[in-house]
């Protein structure tokens, strides 16, 4: 068994839960209970308590019980999810034994269409989880909120700065796309941008990302797996971090990101990292997070189910002519939510591995610049990788 029971006897005001309160609305894996059911279970929250290969963060291993410690205490929105907390992954003998757990755990989830919450923890389980979806032979696209890419240096074994070097170079790679938001120039190698850049990935500036928030939106919908790095929330909001930087996310802003993936019917995992309960000041960053995976659940609670396929009377459809009537875009805005999507095309010897890919999530500012006859960033970029 990869998983292990969660002591709660030490968490605060136990005994002051109310039945709208999260730690008796989840179903936990606890010391003197049994497994929970998951026939009927929409999300799973998962502990991975291991950190021995993250880079100057030591002491995040113990954060996932300092999350749950403030999680159980909030209450039940106006939603109703089935969640059930299944433990920690057992810390194996060697940290490869601890990312095997964890990707099949994640796997075995994926399969039954369960969402996994992963609260590590360092960052490079985000390549564990990444192999997690490999079973499913099909192409994904990954997001991570970071103040950097963490490439790392050539032949740098795996670790919480280098584990996108992994991803990318894993085989067989089933890596379609990457978009990184809010990393910050200073953090980040010429060199490592220009290679994102050479592989038509998605990256986008704190600054650009904070002037309009509305367009993560389409970016985190794109995604099938979320990376969440917590060191980049601004140290005043999430001291938990040896990492910690003055600027980054304010703590609104993160919970406003995770609830767009929450939404999102594409995203199917989502794990928060790097936080260091040594370094945290009076239990903020603990109280953020777990509003954090607070949002998320409400997110998922009013995902609309209108990824735009099959019928599609529930669509307004869009043609724009643009480059001299070179390219023509296809845009789709839904009734049920007014959120856009538009169609690349590709060739059809590529349809069966990409048609996953083919319609791109955008925003209404995509649909106005294709109509100032210029061709929407995602688009081209999309365009360039099908074809």
């Amino acid at each position: 068994m990869y998983l292990e029971q969660i002591d709660t006897t030490e968490f605060d005001n136990v005994e002051d839960y109310l039945p709208s309160s999260l730690g008796n609305v989840i179903e936990v894996n606890s010391v003197g209970s049994s497994f929970p059911d998951l026939s009927k279970a929409k999300i799973a929250i998962i502990g991975v308590k291991e950190e021995r290969n993250a880079i100057s963060n030591k002491g995040c291993s113990s954060a996932p019980d300092f999350v749950r410690n403030k999680l159980y205490q909030l209450y039940q929105g106006d939603f109703e999810v089935s969640v059930a907390d299944l433990g920690n992954i057992v810390k194996g003998d060697k940290v490869e034994d601890t990312y095997f757990a964890l990707s099949k755990v994640c796997s075995e989830l994926l399969k039954e269409e369960i969402v996994p919450i992963i609260i590590g923890g360092s960052q490079d389980l985000t390549y564990s989880v990444y192999c997690s979806f490999e079973e499913l032979k099909r192409t994904i696209n990954m997001a991570v909120v970071g103040s950097g890419f963490h490439l790392g240096v050539a032949g740098q074994e795996l670790d919480s700065r280098s584990y996108m070097s992994r991803i990318i170079l894993h085989q067989p790679n089933y890596l379609f796309n990457f978009s990184n938001i809010g990393y910050q120039s200073y953090f980040v190698d010429q060199n490592a941008l220009d290679l994102m850049n050479k592989l038509y990935f998605d990256v986008y500036r704190l600054g650009e990302v904070q002037a309009d928030m509305k367009e993560v939106e389409p970016i985190v919908r794109n995604a099938d797996m979320l990376s969440f790095d917590i060191s980049a929330i601004r140290q005043s909001d999430a001291p938990g971090n040896k990492n910690a930087s003055p600027n980054g996310f304010y703590g609104e802003q993160a919970c406003q990101i995770v609830r767009y993936a929450g939404l999102s019917d594409k995203l199917c995992s989502i794990g928060l990292y790097e936080f260091n309960p040594d370094k945290d000041n009076n239990h903020q960053t603990a109280h953020l997070l777990a509003q954090m995976v607070w949002y998320f659940i409400e997110g998922f609670s009013h995902r609309k189910r209108d990824y735009p396929v099959g019928d599609k009377s529930q669509y307004t459809k869009y043609r724009v002519m643009v480059n001299d009537n070179e390219h023509e875009i296809v845009f789709y805005k839904s009734h049920k939510s007014d959120r856009w999507w538009m169609n690349v095309p590709y060739p059809a010897s590529s349809q069966l591995k990409y048609e996953r890919h083919h319609l791109v999530p955008c925003s209404y500012a995509d649909y106005q610049k294709a109509c100032e006859d210029d061709i929407p960033d995602r688009w081209w970029k999309a365009y360039k990788k099908l074809c």
